[in-house]
């Protein structure tokens, strides 16, 4: 994984977990982030899918999750807390919009894994993503809400077409 994703990845999948929780305990929670983190990177190394697209996030931040938060209605929830808020800078809205798209379609999903299949961001070592291709029951109990589709819409509706052209067959990934 190019370095410079890593901060996007890592507080979009937080993003994630934060506005659509696991219902359990604390086995719950890591399910349902395994889950946010396997969506996020697919998406992630889609919408970056060279390493000049992935330094140039890193220079140019992702925007942040103000967007996602006022549709969710968590607007301002982290507004007097710096830290709370500092970490939402770098969710990416597109990265959280696939992925949204990929957690609520297992088919999708597996038409984005495959895409990467020749990606530079999975040249040096073969990706695991069986949990967001192939989830089991236990996988989609601890992540209910992350995978409902009703509950996802708004966030996968803002960028499902592009996502679509992304994975239209002869499409190159390149930015």
């Amino acid at each position: 994984m190019h370095a410079e994703l890593s901060p996007v990845i890592a507080a979009t999948a937080q993003w994630l977990t934060c506005a659509y929780p696991p219902g359990g305990g604390a086995l719950d929670a890591a399910l349902c982030e395994a889950q946010a983190r396997q969506a996020v990177t697919v998406a992630a190394w889609l919408r970056y899918p060279t390493p000049m697209d992935a330094a140039l996030v890193g220079v140019a931040g992702p925007g942040g999750s103000g967007r996602l938060d006022w549709i969710t209605g968590a607007e301002g929830a982290a507004a007097d807390d710096a830290d709370g808020y500092a970490w939402r800078t770098w969710v990416d809205e597109v990265v959280a919009s696939w992925a949204a798209c990929l957690l609520t379609d297992p088919q999708l999903a597996g038409q984005a894994v495959t895409a990467l299949a020749d990606s530079s961001h999975t040249a040096s070592a073969p990706a695991e993503f069986r949990r967001l291709t192939a989830p089991d029951d236990r996988d989609r109990r601890a992540a209910a809400l992350l995978r409902h589709p009703d509950l996802l819409a708004p966030i996968a509706e803002l960028h499902h077409a592009d996502l679509l052209d992304r994975l239209r067959p002869g499409q190159a990934l390149s930015a």
